[in-house]
């Protein structure tokens, strides 16, 4: 699309296909940027690619395990190819292969949740920072979560590799600032995506959770991606090493 506020751009958004990822591609294109879409099937990032094709965006899609390092050198490569450079990375990309507390992790959970939820997003940021540097500005937005501040009994080790985000995410930015590229965090509260399924799809479970949210809803994909949207802006350019609570008021901090 042309016009908005990130005409010009070249962004990344990782595990994009789908939920927060997608509604934050497609938010990041209708404001003007040209968008790299990606995730582990290919058949899902082709369909991602069509369906904001036929909402005018700009879009091209690259398969994409953030896990396979030769997979993020070619996220990368093939981005730089296409659009001639980088200023945006969106580190979405998260998983949770198990429920419990975090006394009860294996070791081999708790490996493969800091190996993709911290590990992969440190080095897919190596790998995009010198092609940021080139711009002579740019962006990185990490995705944490509300578990991040408030540790979600059930989701114990994820909740652990999302505070790491927050600590990544200052870390990163402190380095990063005299390249004029900020560093920031957004911590989603509990969102309508598959992720949340279980307690979308659960009576019980929905009501349950609805009543620790002031706002007495869960969240839209695209009230995240608004956040997103506005961290990758000109009118977020004094902002950076921060992390920003979209969680309709759940507890984070004072």
């Amino acid at each position: 699309m042309q016009g908005g506020r990130l005409a010009g751009k070249v962004a990344i958004v990782t595990a994009s296909t789908d939920g927060i990822g997608l509604a934050i591609a497609q938010r990041l294109g209708e404001e003007g940027a040209q968008v790299v879409v990606s995730s582990r099937k290919a058949a899902n990032v082709q369909r991602a690619v069509e369906e904001l094709q036929g909402l005018g965006c700009t879009v091209m899609g690259v398969p994409c395990h953030v896990s396979k390092g030769q997979d993020r050198q070619t996220l990368i490569d093939k981005t730089v190819e296409k659009f001639g450079g980088l200023d945006i990375l969106v580190s979405n990309a998260a998983v949770n292969p198990t429920m419990g507390g975090v006394l009860e992790c294996s070791e081999e959970a708790w490996d493969k949740i800091f190996e993709v939820n911290v590990k992969n997003a440190l080095q897919l940021s190596q790998l995009a920072v010198p092609h940021i540097q080139k711009r002579k500005g740019g962006a990185i937005v990490y995705v944490s979560s509300i578990a991040g501040y408030q540790p979600m009994e059930l989701l114990g080790a994820y909740s652990v590799s999302k505070t790491a985000l927050l600590g990544l995410s200052k870390a990163v930015a402190q380095q990063l600032a005299p390249d004029n590229i900020r560093v920031n965090c957004v911590a989603p509260g509990i969102v309508k995506t598959k992720f949340s399924s279980a307690i979308v799809n659960n009576p019980m479970a929905l009501e349950k959770t609805v009543e620790m949210v002031p706002l007495g809803r869960i969240a839209e994909p695209k009230e995240m991606a608004g956040v997103v949207a506005f961290l990758c802006s000109d009118d977020a350019s004094y902002i950076t090493g921060e992390s920003f609570v979209a969680a309709g008021g759940m507890f984070s901090r004072l």
